[in-house]
């Protein structure tokens, strides 16, 4: 990768990673619904006129449903399980947590699609999924909080899996921004009946809509338009690597903004959660056999 690849990529991981953080300030204020309500709608703000300049809008009519089925596996479910748990979890524990989206995904291919599962990557699975264990054991042992926090975190990666083979399965040779701007759309409308249900009583102070703002446009529409253009320019298999600095970012603003603290045993959770995906998706072995190449 030249040096704007690598730049591009720590600018994404920053990006996502600060999420979490936008999420655990502003989810107490507007509520769960709400607030990925706001952050669908400004989603598709920033995308929509992109898709438009592509001439590609035709493509989301032709193909509403495969992609409305996406939007709701992809957004707003896992959007809605992740602001739930940022109520009770650290914004590193939650960057973690959604580090194990590769894995479900899969299982979900191997289980739907057919795909093969190495000995390596049935290693890895067992290795990160121990890595939950591990966190979930430090948060629940304390009794700082219950397991349905963690366990909303987790749906939310599967949901994420499910939808990376809903892709591959309905979407194979759609464009990702149409793709990417369908699904927000899509989740908009699904949410909004929930959304209008649960308005806030007091009108969220103004950290909280810069929070919001910023989850929307940087954290979504923002962070979606980087993460194709390194699709483009780098090709899949790197660009996915993103999720391994994730968690890193995530761990350092909570530290920084929120003066959060993780725990060694948490740390090291964290850690077996990467090592498992690295094994999952076969990240080490082609390290390994690069290396062997050179």
């Amino acid at each position: 990768m030249v040096i704007k690849d690598i730049i591009s990529l720590l600018v994404l991981a920053g990006i996502w990673g600060g999420s979490f953080i936008f999420m655990r300030v502003a989810a107490p204020e507007f509520g769960i619904y709400v607030l990925v309500a706001i952050r669908t709608l400004l989603a598709t703000a920033v995308l929509l006129p992109l898709l438009m300049l592509t001439g590609s809008i035709k493509e989301i009519k032709r193909h509403w449903l495969a992609i409305a089925l996406v939007g709701l596996a992809n957004t707003a479910v896992p959007f809605v399980l992740f602001n739930y748990s940022s109520l009770h979890l650290e914004a590193g524990v939650n960057a973690i947590l959604n580090a194990t989206a590769p894995m479900f995904g899969a299982i979900v291919a191997w289980i739907w699609l057919g795909d093969k599962l190495t000995k390596s990557a049935m290693v890895g699975l067992v290795i990160g999924f121990f890595g939950v264990a591990v966190i979930s054991q430090q948060k629940v042992g304390t009794g700082d909080i219950s397991f349905i926090p963690i366990l909303t975190a987790l749906f939310a990666t599967l949901g994420y899996g499910i939808a990376a083979s809903m892709m591959k399965k309905w979407l194979q040779g759609v464009k990702p921004l149409v793709v990417a701007t369908g699904s927000q759309a899509m989740a908009s409308v699904i949410l909004a009946p929930f959304a209008l249900a649960t308005l806030p009583e007091v009108m969220p102070s103004m950290n909280a809509w810069l929070n919001a703002i910023a989850l929307s446009i940087g954290g979504t529409g923002i962070a979606y338009i980087l993460y194709f253009k390194l699709i483009a320019d780098i090709g899949p298999s790197k660009a996915i690597t993103v999720a391994y600095l994730v968690p890193l970012f995530g761990i350092v603003w909570g530290i920084l903004f929120l003066q959060e603290h993780l725990t060694s045993q948490t740390i090291l959770g964290g850690v077996l959660v990467l090592l498992g995906v690295a094994l999952t998706t076969g990240v080490i072995k082609r390290k390994r056999h690069a290396m062997r190449t050179a």
